[in-house]
């Protein structure tokens, strides 16, 4: 997924801020739980979204949603908003998220499995791949896609490996094309 250039750089102002303060792990926190509810709540994105409601009610009710926030973190909401940016919120608090993990050494991985996998199942095709290096930390995100019929799809970082059933006929299908 690409992100925004306002995304990037309002999140390296943040990090760079947070780190100067010394409050990198409590605005990290306060960022995932800004996701969170984010994704959670289809109403405040389209609130956020409206060119109609003006920045100052938009502000109030930023204000009293993360009212239990840092007043870093708060700051930086109301400044997005203010600066007409708060389509970009999510994306912001990602990328500060994303640039938190990859100072730590942490590794992205995502499981797209097409049902339900066990935690043996899980941990033995993460051993299993070349991606994933046994000493470093990684945050693993599993989705469940019945569409890729069998079998997964892991990506690390920019990295993938697709074992699907449906991308195996897919490319059975390109083959009989061709000849």
């Amino acid at each position: 997924m690409l992100t925004s250039k306002v995304a990037k750089r309002y999140a390296q102002g943040l990090i760079d801020f947070s780190q100067e303060a010394g409050l990198t792990e409590s605005v990290f926190s306060e960022m995932q739980d800004v996701v969170k509810i984010l994704d959670t709540s289809k109403e405040l994105r389209s609130f956020f979204a409206s060119p109609i409601i003006d920045g100052k009610k938009k502000i109030g009710i930023a204000s009293e949603i993360f009212k239990d926030f840092s007043p870093v973190s708060k700051n930086i909401i109301s400044l997005v908003i203010k600066q007409g940016r708060e389509t970009h919120l999510r994306d912001i608090a990602q990328e500060f998220i994303n640039k938190v993990e990859q100072m730590r050494g942490i590794q992205k991985v995502t499981l797209t499995t097409a049902s339900q996998l066990s935690q043996s199942n899980i941990d033995e095709i993460l051993k299993s791949s070349h991606l994933v290096n046994d000493s470093s930390k990684f945050s693993l995100s599993i989705n469940i896609n019945p569409d890729i019929l069998e079998e997964y799809i892991l990506r690390v970082g920019d990295q993938q490996i697709d074992a699907s059933v449906k991308s195996k006929l897919n490319n059975i299908r390109k083959e009989f094309q061709l000849n």
